[in-house]
């Protein structure tokens, strides 16, 4: 996948850099085995955050690919479905109108569904039955949305849980050596622990940019499959209070004869 190659050489890049500029090894072969020096040179524990981002990255990009496919205007609201229902119900087929919606599961769809099922109540019913279904609905998008807010939020914690291991284990050569370790004996636990720190900021920026985008494109589709749903029904409102005026007028008592 394009994407996903694109985010592990986000992660990578940062590693190599670090790499080269300090072990000799790096010197003789440069870009060669930087990443899986850094990768298992803070031991099981660095090797396991690392994984973690990774994994973090790589779930990353899957929510982001499936929202970009799911969270799309032709799917929540699909095209046709409004001028179809209100055809079946002004035509008096509440039935067909139901299996519209039902053919075409969306946003759209389940709160017109929600409406039709209330006709008979009158259109306070029917208003609000399609006010709870569209809260319903959207939470739904937004839960789903969720995870990746809580990849923002995970990863720079992560990196920073490698931050503090690369600190312990710079400040432990130093206290391992009594003060008399050298720049190059501390430089791999500084650079693990920015390494990580890095890894932690690339998969919590975009998720976190990500989120955001999803975000405001729910709060759209949202408020444009409310307000489509409140037209399917305009009409039909309009008539029965057309009917209700005819019927007032027939029953309404005629005045007395004047003298």
């Amino acid at each position: 996948m394009p994407l996903s190659t694109g985010c592990c050489l986000l992660i990578a890049v940062p590693l190599f850099a670090a790499d080269s500029s300090g072990s000799s090894p790096a010197e003789n072969n440069p870009g060669q085995d930087g990443f899986f020096e850094i990768v298992f040179s803070g031991g099981v524990t660095g090797f396991l955050i690392v994984m973690l981002l990774l994994a973090l990255s790589l779930t990353l990009v899957a929510l982001i690919v499936e929202h970009l496919f799911s969270i799309r205007q032709n799917i929540l609201l699909p095209p046709g479905l409004a001028e179809e229902v209100q055809k079946r119900l002004l035509a008096g087929d509440a039935t067909g109108a139901d299996a519209a919606c039902r053919a075409q599961p969306s946003f759209l769809g389940f709160v017109l569904q929600a409406g039709i099922a209330e006709t008979d109540g009158g259109w306070s019913a029917v208003e609000k039955a399609m006010e709870d279904a569209a809260a319903e609905q959207s939470a739904r998008l937004f839960r789903k949305i969720d995870y990746l807010s809580v990849i923002a939020n995970i990863a720079p914690m992560v990196g920073l849980l490698g931050t503090v291991f690369g600190m312990i284990f710079a400040f432990q050569e130093v206290a391992s050596t009594e003060g008399s370790a050298r720049a190059a004996d501390l430089a791999t636990g500084i650079y693990q622990a920015l390494v990580t720190t890095v890894g932690g900021l690339l998969v919590a920026i975009p998720a976190l940019a990500a989120f955001a985008i999803f975000r405001n494109r729910i709060d759209q589709l949202v408020g444009e499959g409310s307000y489509l749903a409140q037209q399917v029904f305009l009409p039909l409102k309009r008539r029965r209070n057309q009917r209700k005026q005819a019927s007032g007028a027939a029953t309404s008592p005629a005045p007395p004869p004047s003298n």
